[in-house]
């Protein structure tokens, strides 16, 4: 960099923006700026750097070597910079702060439901966006400030990331409380005869943690159903002779549908919170944080 002097917070804030949108319309977009007002800072960070730090490409730009190594120092410092903003008090009742948390659908009725109904009592003028998770995208959405707060299994959560335990979860076998074969000792037997529902989100759809826990004895189940929605087969479950293998926080809070343990054993899984080092000593986000786990049973 030749002179500190011509280097102003607004040039940080546009190559950041340039960096995570390797686009110039859209960083523009971002930063509330026109097309060619970006294009001028783009020509004074270049001076300033003596480096090119974006090329044309078909859809957007390239960020050079140089460029690329500057991205997490430049980050840092409007992270910093944003912080000295922040008043060191804070205040539940009245902090108007937005966060926005990723998870799954499993994760929204068994987690997001009672965090939410907890953080109006606690804070009713903060803001919480709920979005679906990519979990092969966490750390790059956390790092550029997309999502503030992951929910993840601990096998999914990156290692780069602060993640804590929120609890673990076991397996239980819902039917409706018509269902033909309800009040039954199910065999293992009587089990696998039985026309099931699943929830795949990926790889093959019709198998799942109890056809891994039966294919280890040499037996099969009947699935005749599978979906990507945990709340949509709770909804299948009331109206159809169905049964289903679910994680048991899921029904916590429905009526109409019978539960019981499965007659083989199911492994689990434990649900994490994911968080990045942007936001790990931020009050508000530590105050959220500690909500979330007392919410789920468990303490930070």
């Amino acid at each position: 960099m030749r002179d500190l002097h011509h280097l102003d917070l607004n040039l940080l804030m546009t190559l950041d923006a340039l960096l995570d949108e390797r686009n110039v319309t859209r960083a523009a977009d971002r930063l509330a700026l026109t097309q060619p007002a970006v294009s001028a800072m783009l020509t004074r960070l270049r001076e300033s750097f003596n480096d090119p730090l974006f090329v044309r490409a078909q859809r957007g730009v390239i960020p050079t070597a140089r460029a690329l190594e500057l991205a997490q120092p430049v980050k840092r410092i409007l992270h910093d910079i944003q912080a000295l903003l922040q008043p060191e008090d804070f205040d539940p009742r009245t902090s108007t702060l937005t966060v926005t948390l990723a998870a799954t659908d499993y994760a929204l009725r068994a987690i997001v439901e009672p965090f939410t109904r907890e953080l109006r009592k606690r804070a009713p003028a903060m803001r919480l966006a709920v979005r679906q998770i990519d979990e092969t995208n966490v750390r790059q959405l956390l790092e550029k400030g997309e999502i503030d707060l992951a929910i993840v299994t601990t096998q999914t959560a990156p290692q780069a990331l602060h993640a804590r335990r929120l609890y673990d979860e076991e397996y239980v076998c819902a039917m409706r409380d018509q269902h033909p074969a309800a009040g039954e000792q199910l065999s293992l037997e009587r089990f696998c005869e039985l026309d099931q529902a699943l929830v795949s989100y990926f790889g093959d759809p019709f198998n799942g943690a109890a056809d891994r826990a039966l294919a280890e004895k040499g037996l099969t189940r009947r699935v005749s159903l599978s979906v990507d929605s945990f709340l949509f087969l709770v909804s299948l479950l009331k109206e159809t002779d169905l049964l289903a293998v679910v994680p048991r926080r899921l029904l916590r809070e429905e009526d109409k549908l019978l539960t019981f343990a499965p007659p083989l054993a199911i492994p689990g899984f434990t649900k994490a919170a994911a968080w990045h080092e942007r936001t790990h000593h931020h009050p508000a986000h530590r105050w959220l944080r500690e909500v979330l786990f007392e919410v789920c049973g468990e303490g930070e």
